[in-house]
């Protein structure tokens, strides 16, 4: 038995499963396109504070994103869930890039990178030094060899007036974009500064002008990763884009549905989600390409309450259950995260998603994670 405390701060008792899944790696699944934004490794020796640049631990990163690449997904690069504005600066963001699509290479495993604006501080400036912001980071993720995402950007979204601002913006880099990027709609759950994000505050007017930028130049946009935490306005979305454009799911709360699609088609995936999950959802996939839709659902539809708590608002503080997951399944040595990001939960938090990811025998060694747990339980003050 491990005490672990409840949402009132009460201990209870809990008798880990001991179960542990054995999903060997595998080959990319071939009827989606699935990616996994992967999170960083922080350098618990690092001389750094929260205010400071992140030490980082290279080997630790980059071997989390082999275990990626071995279960047959693609890794997404320098997002959100690296912290990207929330500890991960952009030079370092950079270094990243460049190391990752150096490795994906070498493991021959698929990477895409964020590109965003985050070298620009407040007050942002002009729309022109927003665009120069974007064109310095794009041509560094192209150079690497990767294909890029554009990130929404908080720079843009303060700076530009209205919709013609935003398709002039991205016009302009698709332009000059040497490959077909992805684009993304990150919703104000994930972060505030993003609000009317598109020239408005309206959905259905965003969506219109997301629309117009990729039906300008459809051969430019490999696909468009939507993170709206709304099943309904993404498969509207979906159905209005062009044919050969992608709609990657960054939908945390209605993956399997939106995955497994209908008669209207489906979504690719790219998720924060799949970082803890890679070997589950990998399976999961697979057992879509041969037909079979109702073991693909039942291998991911319990996972829903795990990411329903992982992302719980607020939402961008999900990092942190990630890395405790990580920590706990011996992908790294430690449950540091750069800018401090290991206190933005509680502990009450962090024990139900040890408690959710043990019940789904997500850990691959459920020994060391309880032992880790048990560890993380005493620095907090709980006794055996």
């Amino acid at each position: 038995m491990i005490r672990l405390p409840g949402a009132g701060g009460r201990l209870r008792p809990y008798e880990p499963s001991g179960r542990s899944l054995d999903l060997p790696p595998g080959p990319p699944p071939a009827s989606r396109a699935v990616l996994a934004a992967a999170h960083v490794v922080a350098d618990p020796l690092g001389n750094t504070t929260p205010y400071g640049p992140a030490a980082l631990d290279w080997d630790a990163t980059l071997a989390f994103r082999r275990h990626l690449w071995a279960h047959g997904l693609g890794v997404a690069e320098a997002m959100d869930t690296a912290q990207r504005g929330a500890g991960l600066d952009w030079p370092a963001a950079a270094e990243l890039i460049r190391r990752s699509a150096a490795e994906a290479k070498a493991a021959g495993g698929r990477i895409v990178c964020g590109a965003g604006t985050d070298q620009l501080t407040p007050p942002y400036g002009t729309l022109a030094a927003v665009t120069a912001a974007y064109e310095e980071q794009l041509a560094l993720v192209e150079e690497a060899g990767a294909r890029a995402v554009l990130l929404a950007s908080r720079a843009l979204a303060a700076v530009a007036t209205g919709p013609d601002d935003y398709r002039h913006v991205y016009d302009s880099l698709l332009r000059q974009s040497a490959r077909p990027v992805i684009l993304h709609w990150l919703g104000p759950a994930f972060d505030p500064a993003l609000e009317g994000y598109w020239g408005s505050t309206g959905p259905d007017a965003a969506a219109d002008t997301l629309l117009a930028v990729v039906a300008a130049r459809p051969d430019k946009v490999d696909g468009v990763k939507v993170s709206l935490l709304d099943a309904g306005r993404e498969r509207g979305l979906r159905r209005r884009l062009p044919a050969g454009v992608r709609c990657y799911t960054g939908d945390d709360f209605h993956y399997p549905e939106l995955i497994e699609g209908g008669e209207d088609g489906h979504s690719d995936a790219l998720l924060g989600v799949f970082d803890p999950l890679a070997p589950l959802a990998a399976h999961a996939v697979r057992a879509l390409d041969r037909g079979d839709r109702d073991r693909f659902r039942s291998l991911l539809d319990p996972t829903v309450a795990l990411a329903r708590h992982l992302f719980a608002p607020p939402t961008h503080c999900y990092k942190t259950g990630i890395v405790l997951l990580a920590w706990l399944s011996g992908h790294q040595d430690h449950f540091t995260m750069a800018g401090g990001g290991h206190a933005a939960r509680s502990l009450p938090h962090l024990a139900r998603a040890y408690r959710l990811a043990d019940g789904l025998g997500l850990f691959p060694d459920p020994g060391l994670a309880e032992a880790r747990m048990r560890r993380l339980l005493a620095v907090h003050g709980v006794e055996p």
